[in-house]
C-alpha cells in the first residue's frame, strides 16, 4: 500500500505523515510513504490546499489533519491493502 502525503514540509504536513504511520502500523499494513512537495505534482492530483493523503493514488483528504479513526477507516476501505 502506498500512503501519499501532499505537502510542503509544513509541520500540519509532518503531523499527518505521523498520523498516517502510526495508523497504517497498528493496523499492521505493509505500507510505503511517499511526500510529494513539488507544488505542480500536487496540483496534479487536483489538491489546492495542503496537507492531503492519498492512499494508492487516490486522495482521500486535503486541507485538513483528520483523526486516526477515519484514516483507519480509509487503510480498511482500501481493497488493495
Amino acid at each position: 500500500m502506498k500512503l501519499e502525503i501532499l505537502g510542503t514540509g509544513c509541520p500540519k504536513c509532518k503531523k499527518l505523515t505521523e498520523l498516517a504511520q502510526e495508523t497504517a502500523t497498528e493496523l499492521g499494513l505493509s505500507f510505503e510513504i511517499v511526500k510529494v512537495v513539488q507544488i505542480n505534482d500536487i496540483m496534479n492530483y487536483g489538491v489546492m490546499i495542503t496537507p492531503a493523503l492519498a492512499i494508492d493514488g487516490k486522495v482521500v483528504v486535503a486541507g485538513r489533519i483528520p483523526s486516526k479513526e477515519e484514516i483507519k477507516k480509509w487503510l480498511l476501505e482500501n481493497p488493495t491493502k
